[in-house]
């Protein structure tokens, strides 16, 4: 019985400490932690992408190049203009697995940007989706 006091003892100890470090977390729109929170939108427009293809001989078969990103918003108030991006191909089927990815900044102005996927040897047969993240 002793023993078993004792285990409930530490055991309540133990589960207090990871608790009060868990809440001590926080979560931002800028920062990343453990909870939940509303985070804005640099803009309120759809954005849409497209890529370009090319013939490979060694894949045999067409494969990813350039993709661009269309509808930034770089003039409102709340915009997009000069943020880090994240542009991900994801495929085959319904895995919606990373196939590659492009990381880079923003422009200043204008309304889109690419991401070079031309090195990344990627047939455009298996692309199932672009997914576009836009940070900071």
């Amino acid at each position: 019985m002793r023993r078993f006091m004792l285990a409930l003892v530490i055991g309540a100890i133990v589960f207090g400490t990871v608790y009060g470090f868990a809440a001590s977390l926080g979560v931002g729109s800028k920062t990343l932690g453990a909870g939940t929170s509303a985070v804005a939108a640099c803009q309120s427009g759809t954005l849409t992408a497209s890529y370009a293809t090319s013939y490979d001989s060694t894949i045999p078969g067409y494969k990813v190049g350039i993709t661009t990103v269309n509808g930034l918003d770089t003039t409102s108030a709340t915009n997009c203009a000069s943020k880090a991006f994240r542009v991900t191909l994801t495929g085959p089927g319904a895995s919606n697995a990373s196939l590659a990815e492009v990381t880079g900044t923003t422009p200043a102005s204008g309304t889109s940007f690419t991401a070079d996927f031309t090195s990344s040897n990627i047939p455009a047969a298996n692309i199932t989706g672009i997914h576009i993240v836009i940070s900071g």
